[in-house]
């Protein structure tokens, strides 16, 4: 199930990405709510809010590790669902970034709600996987149970 999840959030994002690319001009928003939310087609060649810019080589090396790791850790603890999806949306955005730094040499964003640095769909995968994961590390009685837990 979380493979399917991993292909959906992949492929929306990928999808959306050439959406903004094809219809949208480089750094013109398009206000969707006036003031409040635009469509602006950026180049992010850096990290997280443009930070460490035009790292390329050193993002596409910490995405590879990265992917690795969840690979191995979803793999040893793939029979606890929450925890397996919250790695699977952090995977599945750190697929789709990198897709974008190994084809253009930056990430394609186009997200812009104004008050906040422009993002895409597999930022705001990993965003939400790692709140997911923050949850299930901080809050032992949560929904999202510990992977070395067993239903009882």
């Amino acid at each position: 199930m979380v493979l399917i999840v991993v292909a959906a959030i992949l492929s929306l994002d990928q999808f959306t990405k050439f959406l903004a690319g094809a219809a949208l001009t480089l750094n013109r928003p398009l206000p969707v709510i006036k003031g409040i939310f635009d469509l602006t087609l950026v180049h992010n060649r850096g990290a997280a809010f443009g930070i460490l810019k035009n790292q390329v080589p050193f993002f596409i090396f910490a995405s590879i590790v990265a992917i690795y790791l969840i690979y191995k850790n979803l793999k040893a603890h793939g029979h606890n669902f929450s925890y397996s999806l919250a790695l699977g949306l952090i995977l599945a955005g750190a697929i789709g970034n990198l897709i974008d730094r190994v084809i253009f040499g930056y990430v394609i964003d186009f997200l812009d709600f104004r008050i906040w640095p422009v993002f895409n769909v597999a930022d705001s995968a990993i965003t939400i996987g790692a709140i997911m994961l923050g949850w299930h590390l901080l809050t032992p009685n949560s929904k999202l149970s510990t992977p070395n837990s067993h239903a009882s």
